[in-house]
């Protein structure tokens, strides 16, 4: 079976538009600033974008605003094509806690981050709906470590589940990644070392210490 090239599909996806004539709406999930930065400079040209910020991964409320604040700055100060709008979700950390419970020990890039990818699509799709949006995004594929084929396969089915449409992407192709870290650099972007949840900030911290245990609760 050939694996489906998600960036392909997706300029097949705004070159009907374009020969329409159309530029649809777009929701636009944010895990943070830096990734979406290359996402809206891209999408942008053919898109107006609502970024939509839900991340009740993130375990520290410091850290959350921060990260969000971010990400507010960087929508006003970057110039675009088309409007591109902010929204901010829930900030409900126990909601993250709830959906992890017994996959505690699953390693980074497992099981959890498969959930976690699953409670924010599935908020941005229900977003995208209430708006009455054309169509539902994340910029989670823009990351190395992020399981794009994963990211894809539960984007489409939510999109039949709720009605409404899920746009494939691939945004570290065309290296879109190295393009973030530009754009990051540029705009003066805090970048996170790690993806937000304690469950991940302690791998980090068990990396750098070689300690056998880190006590979650704690961090």
């Amino acid at each position: 079976m050939n694996k489906r090239n998600f960036q392909k599909e997706l300029d097949k996806i705004i070159e009907t538009n374009e020969r329409a004539g159309v530029v649809p709406s777009l929701l636009l999930h944010s895990c943070c600033a830096p990734c979406s930065s290359y996402c809206i400079e891209y999408l942008s040209r053919y898109f107006k974008i609502t970024v939509f910020y839900y991340n009740p991964n993130i375990s520290e409320a410091q850290e959350y605003r921060k990260r969000a604040d971010e990400q507010v700055r960087l929508i006003v100060s970057m110039p675009v094509p088309n409007s591109v709008s902010f929204v901010e979700g829930d900030y409900c950390p126990e909601d993250f806690f709830a959906m992890a419970k017994g996959l505690e020990s699953c390693p980074e890039g497992g099981g959890r981050c498969f959930r976690c990818y699953e409670m924010r699509l599935n908020a941005a799709a229900l977003k995208a709906k209430e708006l009455g949006m054309d169509y539902f995004a994340t910029t989670l594929s823009i990351s190395p470590r992020k399981n794009a084929e994963k990211i894809n396969e539960i984007g489409e089915r939510l999109a039949g589940e709720l009605g409404v449409s899920y746009l494939v992407s691939d945004f570290k192709k065309r290296e879109g990644y190295k393009r973030s870290i530009e754009l990051s650099k540029e705009y003066g972007l805090y970048r996170q070392d790690f993806c937000g949840c304690a469950f991940s900030k302690a791998e980090r911290l068990r990396g750098e210490t070689g300690r056998e245990k880190t006590d979650i609760a704690s961090i």
